[in-house]
């Protein structure tokens, strides 16, 4: 070999080292996290990024806006936003509270989930003596969209969505479908111009919904309670890259990952898993 070649390929070498692999996944431990400055930060309200705004690696992110958890301390308030093109979701984590939504005031428990519209100011207050923890998504909304908020506040409590299994998904996996699109009938809620399917998987010992991919969906899971095994993958060749999850994980898979869960065979072990998925920027439904 040339001394020529020999340098061509110690820096070919030394490139590929230093060039940022795009991952197909992002994997975060929400109680590891640390809260971060956000438009709706205050005194007494606290946001904690997982993905999208304020995180630290967003490139891969594309459709979601924001994925992260909003702490209010009791007897606080955040900060009420607004965003012309963003819709988003609250899912009421822990405790109780008061969501502005526009003119309205409305109480709100643990389990809520609501939907809020493009445009429409919104924020959370707690005048209660515990904290209310909230998971805050959204999700962008491409340019040109013509929107309409909903003719009433879209809110409902997960007590009230019954358990069932999916056609075309394994009977060890039951579903709670949350909310879907606007066209949605089968979701409690329907909603989303972004948003496609929010829900909770209830895993039996040893259940799994199988290994997939989406072809124009963005993904998130956060593990609300036990342990099994996330499957992360490479992409559209099926490939499984397993990894132990526990209760706190959350995973974001960007279009064509493989995504999947097998949970844990021993007697009695229950999983949840919050998912939720948005359309890619420029897919169609």
């Amino acid at each position: 070999m040339t001394k020529l070649a020999m340098a061509l390929l110690v820096a070919a070498s030394l490139f590929a080292a230093e060039r940022a692999v795009e991952p197909t996944f992002l994997h975060r431990y929400v109680p590891d996290l640390a809260a971060k400055p956000a438009d709706v930060s205050t005194d007494t309200c606290h946001y904690t990024p997982i993905f999208g705004a304020s995180d630290s690696l967003t490139s891969i992110v594309k459709g979601v806006a924001r994925y992260g958890e909003m702490l209010v301390a009791a007897q606080g308030a955040c900060a009420r936003v607004t965003y012309p093109a963003e819709e988003q979701v609250y899912v009421i984590l822990e405790g109780t509270g008061v969501l502005s939504y526009g003119p309205e005031r409305v109480p709100i428990r643990t389990n809520d989930f609501v939907y809020l519209p493009a445009g429409v100011k919104h924020g959370v207050s707690n005048p209660s003596d515990r904290p209310c923890r909230v998971l805050v998504m959204g999700f962008k909304i491409p340019a040109g969209t013509k929107t309409t908020p909903p003719p009433r506040l879209l809110l409902a409590n997960l007590d009230d969505v019954k358990k069932q299994t999916v056609e075309g998904h394994p009977p060890s996996v039951l579903y709670q479908l949350m909310m879907g699109d606007r066209r949605s009938t089968r979701d409690k809620l329907a909603a989303g111009y972004t948003l496609t399917s929010l829900f909770i998987m209830e895993f039996a010992p040893g259940g799994t919904n199988f290994p997939h991919h989406h072809e124009t969906e963005e993904e998130i899971y956060l593990v609300l309670e036990g342990r099994g095994e996330m499957v992360a993958g490479g992409g559209m060749d099926g490939v499984e890259g397993r990894h132990p999850a526990q209760a706190g994980d959350a995973y974001f898979f960007r279009l064509n990952c493989t995504v999947g869960f097998y949970n844990s065979r021993e007697p009695g072990a229950k999983a949840r898993i919050l998912a939720v998925r948005s359309l890619f920027p420029g897919a169609e439904r």
